[in-house]
C-alpha cells in the first residue's frame, strides 16, 4: 500500500509539473493555412480554407475584415500572411500574387503578380514587403517609392524571410543553408552565415542590430547584425527542430519560439538557454493530435500568446 500511494504521488506530482494553458479562445474550426500574430497581440491575421483571409481584432473578439485575396467566389489559396510592426500593413500571399492591405480602412494598396512560386512573406512599418521564391531570388517591394528589386544571393529556394521595422534591412535564409543580411534598397550583402543544412526559419529584431537563423538540424544562432557576431546559440538537446514562428521579445533579451510540433518556447537571447516550453492544445474532437504553432507573441507582463492550425488562441504564463 505504502509503495502504491508513492507511486500516485509521484505521478501526480510530474502531472503538475507540466505548464497548462491559462487561457484559450477559439477563433475558428475551419482549416487554417497560415497566421500573423501582430507584436502587440492585439491583431491577427488568418488564412482558412472556408472563411478565407480574416483580420481579426483581439480585443474585440471578432473580425475586422474579411478580405479576398483574388476573384469573388474563388477558392482562397492564400498560403502565407504578416503584419507590419506598427499595425499599419498587412500582406497576404499566394503560390503566384501578392497583395499590400492598408489596416486602417482596409483598402487594398496593390496586387502584384510573382514570377515564381512564393515561399515566405514579411512586411514592414512603411509597407516595405519582401517575398521569397522557390528560384532562390528575394523581391523586394517598395510601396512608398514604387521600387522593385530582385535579390539574387542565394542559389537555391528561399524558405524564410524577414524584415526590420524601418523596412531598410532584409534577411533571407534558403536550402542553400545561408543566412543572408542585406539592404532592401539596393540589395547590397551586409553580412553572411552558413549554417550546416536548409534554413527553416529567419528573424530579424524591430531595429535590425540582431539577426536569427535556425536550420532542419537543430543549429539556431543569434548574431550582431552589425559586425556579424554570434551573440548565442540555443541550447536545443533534440537531434532535430525545425521552428514555424519566432519572436524577439522583453526588449530583445529574450527570444520567443513556435514548432510545427506544438511546442511554444521562450529562450534567453544572450545565453541561447531555455527559459520555459509550453504545448498547443488540440480540439478533442480532432483524429490528429498533432498542431502547428503559426505565431507567436508576448504582452507585458505575464502573457505569452500562440496561434495554432487547430484554431486556437492560447495563453500562456512565463512565472
Amino acid at each position: 500500500m505504502p509503495r502504491i500511494l508513492l507511486l500516485i504521488c509521484c505521478a501526480l506530482t510530474l502531472m503538475a509539473c507540466q505548464p497548462k494553458t491559462k487561457e484559450f479562445q477559439a477563433i475558428t474550426t475551419d482549416a487554417v493555412y497560415n497566421a500573423d500574430l501582430s507584436q502587440d497581440a492585439q491583431l491577427l491575421l488568418i488564412s482558412t480554407a472556408n472563411t478565407g483571409l480574416q483580420l481579426w481584432d483581439l480585443k474585440q473578439k471578432s473580425p475586422r475584415y474579411n478580405w479576398n485575396h483574388g476573384q469573388e467566389n474563388q477558392a482562397n489559396d492564400v498560403i502565407d500572411v504578416a503584419i507590419s510592426p506598427n499595425n499599419q500593413f498587412a500582406a497576404s500571399m499566394t503560390k503566384d500574387s501578392l497583395v499590400i492591405w492598408q489596416i486602417n480602412d482596409g483598402q487594398a494598396v496593390g496586387w502584384w503578380s510573382l514570377p515564381a512560386t512564393a515561399r515566405s512573406i514579411t512586411i514592414a512599418d512603411n509597407g516595405h514587403t519582401l517575398v521569397g521564391l522557390s528560384n532562390g531570388s528575394v523581391m523586394s517591394l517598395s510601396v512608398v517609392q514604387n521600387k522593385l528589386i530582385e535579390f539574387l544571393g542565394h542559389q537555391e529556394k528561399i524558405n524564410s524571410v524577414a524584415i526590420n521595422a524601418a523596412g531598410t534591412l532584409a534577411l533571407s535564409g534558403g536550402n542553400d543553408g545561408k543566412v543572408i543580411l542585406w539592404e532592401t534598397q539596393t540589395g547590397q550583402p551586409l553580412q553572411e552565415w552558413q549554417l550546416d543544412s536548409r534554413i527553416t526559419k529567419v528573424l530579424l529584431n524591430n531595429a535590425g542590430t540582431r539577426s536569427f537563423a535556425s536550420d532542419i538540424t537543430g543549429n539556431a544562432n543569434i548574431w550582431q547584425s552589425g559586425d556579424g557576431k554570434k551573440i548565442s546559440s540555443l541550447d536545443i538537446k533534440r537531434r532535430q527542430i525545425n521552428f514555424s514562428a519566432a519572436k524577439f521579445v522583453s526588449n530583445d533579451s529574450q527570444l520567443l519560439t513556435g514548432t510545427p510540433a506544438k511546442d511554444v518556447m521562450l529562450w534567453d537571447s544572450q545565453t541561447g538557454q531555455l527559459l520555459g516550453k509550453w504545448q498547443a492544445q488540440v480540439t478533442k474532437t480532432t483524429k490528429n493530435r498533432g498542431a502547428v504553432v503559426y505565431s507567436v507573441a508576448m504582452t507585458q507582463p505575464d502573457k505569452i500568446i500562440s496561434f495554432s492550425s487547430k484554431g486556437l488562441l492560447e495563453t500562456f504564463s512565463p512565472k
